[in-house]
């Protein structure tokens, strides 16, 4: 996604309101968090938040909706807009061409590789599964050579073997400096077009397995190298990396399981299941069915992906429209990766593996510390990078360095390029505003401005800040998933255009979103967290009160102190 300088030069002012906006939300962040997690409101306003949430949704969608009925037809979205469901009269977004590849021309290729693997996997755990770590990479190479051929294995080979006879020095600064030039030759020329010219066939995937594959390959032999420093006696073998690697279900997208969990989990012995386990697994393969069949709904009726490519036709549409197709760009993105890692997922927990869960989804994000796209890519941030350099987090200038590291070698993992340099440097700022104000306002008088407040009054103050910071995470997505200019035209609609009708209706719609993410979020940690009951009240004294009666004697600690954390959440 190369950009001319001035797509970077014309939304400064943009960035510069949404940098003021992250700086301000920063102040409700930084306060104490123990106040507000577990705050609850009554239930009338609760109520009234779900039913304005609600309404706006619909209302938004009406809007896309009639916006995509009407020009379905148009010249600018021909190319992506074609034939769909003929007997429902109803046309079909295919803009995004890696949907359109993996659940429509590569379909029936994926399941049938991982159909294979799974039935390789049964019976060798019936067989032999002291051995199913082998079985796993024999089936993962013969399948990387059938789709790819001989010389993209040997290609992945030489860097397997390169990094690990590094890791035997067992010097993590050596370990990452060939890491990190290997992933570079895979990010510049002419190193790319050599490398990229091994690989046999002409297919619409190739490009893209080509790039997934080598990319997360060189991420877990970096990991294999940095835990093999690590290990007091012996080494590790190159057997161990193998089978770490070229486990098919993580080979081409993920996600990334660091070499010390996925060592154990695949040689631990082969138990029977937890009871209900098995239920659980089925249960979210039909869930991401279900997610799979509404996209293909979504895609038939609104036009989400296509109408934002069309710029004269944007600037017609209404301020509702234009908030909506922003909004809902993002829930797809996390749709379908929720989708795609979840299949892999499911494959994995067939395996008895435990895979990383999947991304949290964009709707939940109001703060810069939680904001990843790959949990699998961010735990390996956080463990080799982040956690490591940054110790406690509370140290500024170790902060500082840990996220100029992280988002550094992020840029260099998703390639360098205008949109990701602008896209890393506003959320490194983002997380070391959090950390500065946060020590700021830990100072008095101001931290005692929030300790007079009551619980509920904090968590509505917290939920202002938090939904300008929302809108400003949904715009850092929309520059990088959408274009420069849908995001400038959406920032514009939305602060300058729009003001004050439609900023006021879209910031008091977020905060009722805000409202029902925390209250979520509350029930979610009284479940973890049960709080304990306030001691009963002594018995009143009577008349008739004697030695005979010890049960008025019974201290109060022995009553019961907490209930399930269900009973106390509702």
């Amino acid at each position: 996604m190369m950009l001319s300088l001035s797509l970077l030069i014309n939304p400064v002012p943009c960035l510069l309101c949404r940098l003021l906006l992250s700086l301000i939300f920063t102040w409700a962040e930084s306060l104490s968090v123990a106040m507000g997690i577990k705050a609850g409101l009554p239930r009338y306003e609760l109520y009234l938040y779900y039913a304005v949430l609600g309404l706006a949704m619909l209302w938004s969608a009406s809007w896309i909706c009639e916006v995509s009925s009407a020009n379905a037809n148009r010249k600018t979205l021909k190319s992506s807009v074609r034939p769909g469901w003929y007997y429902f009269g109803r046309k079909k977004d295919t803009a995004d061409l890696e949907w359109v590849m993996w659940f429509s021309t590569f379909r029936e290729h994926i399941l049938f590789a991982l159909s294979g693997h799974v039935l390789f996997a049964k019976i060798c755990s019936m067989l032999a599964p002291q051995h199913r770590s082998l079985v796993y990479m024999l089936y993962g190479v013969l399948a990387v050579w059938t789709s790819m051929g001989w010389a993209y294995v040997g290609l992945l080979l030489s860097h397997c073997v390169l990094l690990y006879s590094v890791s035997l020095v067992k010097l993590p600064w050596l370990c990452w400096a060939a890491g990190l030039s290997t992933l570079a030759t895979f990010k510049c020329e002419p190193f790319v077009t050599w490398q990229a010219g091994l690989v046999e066939g002409d297919f619409d995937l190739r490009h893209i397995l080509f790039y997934g594959g080598c990319g997360f390959t060189i991420m877990r032999c970096v990991s294999f190298s940095l835990e093999n420093c690590v290990r007091r006696e012996g080494s590790y073998s190159l057997l161990d990396l193998l089978q770490y690697n070229f486990y098919l279900p993580h080979f081409y997208f993920g996600p990334v399981l660091t070499f010390d969990k996925f060592h154990v989990q695949v040689n631990r012995p082969v138990g029977s299941r937890k009871e209900g386990e098995m239920w659980s697994i089925g249960r979210h393969a039909l869930s991401h069915l279900g997610g799979i069949v509404l996209v293909e709904v979504l895609f038939h009726f609104l036009y989400i992906l296509s109408i934002p490519t069309d710029m004269k036709l944007l600037r017609h549409l209404s301020d509702w429209a234009i908030v909506g197709l922003a909004y809902t760009n993002l829930v797809y993105d996390w749709v379908k990766a929720a989708i795609m890692f979840g299949v892999i997922n499911t494959v994995s927990r067939l395996d008895h593996l435990d895979p990383p869960k999947p991304p949290k989804c964009i709707t939940m994000l109001y703060v810069f510390s939680e904001i990843h796209f790959d949990r699998g890519i961010n735990d390996w941030l956080c463990k080799y990078v982040y956690n490591r350099l940054g110790g406690n987090h509370c140290d500024v200038l170790k902060e500082l360095l840990a996220t100029l590291c992280t988002y550094g070698l992020t840029v260099l993992w998703l390639g360098p390029c205008p949109v990701v340099l602008l896209w890393a440097s506003l959320n490194c700022l983002g997380l070391n505003l959090e950390l500065w104000t946060a020590k700021l306002f830990s100072m008095e008088p101001l931290a005692s401005f929030e300790m007079a407040m009551s619980a509920a009054m904090s968590r509505r103050i917290r939920a202002i800040f938090n939904t300008f910071n929302f809108w400003t995470i949904v715009l850092y997505n929309v520059v990088a998933l959408n274009s420069p200019d849908f995001a400038k035209l959406v920032a514009k609609r939305l602060l300058l255009k729009g003001f004050p009708f439609t900023t006021v209706a879209v910031m008091f719609v977020t905060y009722c979103l805000i409202q029902a993410i925390k209250e979520w979020e509350r029930r979610q940690a009284l479940l973890d967290d049960p709080d304990p009951l306030p001691p009963a009240p002594p018995a009143p004294a009577t008349l008739f009160a004697t030695a005979a009666s010890p049960a008025q004697d019974t201290p109060t600690a022995a009553l019961p102190i907490a209930v399930s954390g269900k009973k106390k959440a509702e």
